[in-house]
Formats: C-alpha cells, sequence, structure tokens
C-alpha cells in the first residue's frame, strides 16, 4: 500500500536532528571499521615472522611425510618382502615335511643369510611383512608346541585378511586348549568362528568350542553349537561328525 505525503509541509528540526544524527553514526560506523583494519594490518606486521614460521613448519611436515613414505617406508617394505619370502619358503617346507622342527626353527631365526620371522618383526616393524611374520611366527611356535609363544605372536598379528584373522583366533585357541585353559580356548573359537562366515573356518570353530563347551560342563550351549553346524553348514567336514557327538552330549545332558 502506497504511503501518503503530505506536499509543501516544512522538514520540521526533529527531521534535522536525525539526520546529523545518523550522518554523525554512519561516520563513526567508518571510523570504527577503518581503526579495526588498522589494526588488523598492525598484528598481521607484528606477527608475520610466527605466522610464515607456522605456514613454513606445516609445509615441512607435509614434505617430511611425502618424503619419508617414498624414500623410507615404501623402500623399507618393500626389503621387508624379500627377506619375508625366505623365511615364508622355510614355513611351506616345514608344513609338508614330517621332520619339520628344524626347518620351522630355521624360518623362525633365519639361514642362508636371510632374516627369520622373529627378525623381520623386529627389524620392520609397522611394515606389512612384519604382520604376516607375527602371523607365520605364531603358528611355527604352535607346531613346536611352544604354546606360549604361539599365543604371544599370533596375538600381534593384525592384518586385514579375514581369513588370516579368523586362523589366527582359532589357533590362539588351540594353544590355550593345549595349555588346559579352557575358558580362553572357548572365547577364542568363538570369536574365530564370528570373524568370517565360510564354510572352512566357521564350522571348524564352531565344533571345536562345542567340545571344548562341553569340557566346561557347558553341555546345552554345545549342543546348540553342533545343530547350528548341521543347519547351516550341511555340506562342511563337521557336520559329518555332528550327530555322533549330539547324541553324546543329549545322553549326558539327561
Amino acid at each position: 500500500m502506497a504511503t501518503y505525503k503530505k506536499r509543501g509541509g516544512k522538514k520540521s528540526i526533529s527531521s534535522k536532528n536525525s539526520d546529523v544524527i545518523q550522518d554523525s553514526t554512519t561516520a563513526e560506523v567508518f571510523e570504527t571499521l577503518d581503526n579495526t583494519a588498522s589494526k588488523t594490518e598492525q598484528w598481521v606486521v607484528k606477527y608475520q615472522n610466527i605466522i610464515l614460521l607456522s605456514i613454513g613448519s606445516v609445509a615441512i611436515i607435509v614434505l617430511f611425510y611425502l618424503g619419508y613414505q617414498n624414500f623410507i617406508v615404501y623402500p623399507k617394505s618393500q626389503e621387508a618382502i624379500s627377506e619375508l619370502n625366505q623365511a615364508q619358503y622355510y614355513f611351506e617346507l616345514a608344513v609338508n615335511d614330517q621332520s619339520s622342527d628344524s626347518l620351522y626353527r630355521r624360518a623362525l631365526n633365519g639361514g642362508e643369510g636371510k632374516y627369520g620371522f622373529l627378525d623381520i618383526i623386529e627389524n620392520y616393524s609397522g611394515t606389512d611383512a612384519a604382520q604376516l611374520a607375527s602371523f607365520s611366527a605364531g603358528m611355527s611356535f604352535l607346531n613346536l608346541k611352544e604354546y606360549k609363544n604361539a599365543i604371544i605372536y599370533l596375538d600381534k598379528f593384525n592384518g586385514d585378511d579375514i581369513m588370516l584373522s579368523s586362523l589366527s583366533k582359532g589357533a590362539i585357541g588351540d594353544a590355550f586348549a593345549q595349555l588346559g585353559q579352557y575358558k580362553e580356548a572357548y572365547d577364542y573359537y568363538i570369536m574365530a568362528s564370528n570373524i568370517n562366515d565360510n564354510l572352512y573356518s566357521t564350522p571348524k570353530y564352531l565344533y571345536k568350542a562345542a567340545i571344548i563347551g562341553s569340557e566346561l560342563g557347558e553341555i546345552s550351549n554345545a549342543i546348540e553349537l553342533l545343530k547350528r553346524i548341521k543347519k547351516d553348514y550341511p555340506k562342511s567336514n563337521e557336520a559329518e561328525l555332528v550327530e555322533v557327538q549330539t547324541a553324546r552330549l543329549e545322553k549326558l545332558n539327561n
């Protein structure tokens, strides 16, 4: 709606005063802005060395990180992989050999001028090769019946491969079982069965958990684990053993 303005009227004194106040306020605003800008410039001048030093420090850190990755981490990783290949070769020979203790020892301690798993873990910490060496060292100690060492090195393994993660937890369970620590063994078998759902490791560790659980007096839980194998993994090797074990445990449970 248009606002009606009266023609021919004089501008009032109060109107003039308002204009003066408005002009004064505007001037103060610009003066404040000028002062603020001036103070900002003075601050930058005063602290420019610190600002430049900070920026330079960040740039140096970034360059150092990139250089570290390209010239230290990457070559170190490649060197570790080269060392791991020889140790892994001894390990594979040991797995397929009846008198394998000496080969497992060589895989652990090295031979022919090459590092073993233990050397790789110590000298190439933080690399993928060191992680794999921890897994293989743990498995070597397990086969040598040095169960406490097996637990120590398998527990160090923290790789991205879910199958190896499952196998490492299951192997820790095996080591605890051999030491007679059935509760710990049971917990690790359950953990191993849950990491990677597949036809090989899941029923394998569920079955071991059921057997150990029965030793702990957890008969009902053990029966449920066996029934799960029969239902969810009927084509697994363990499924063929379920009926006999279930019948045995149900007899004990009555």
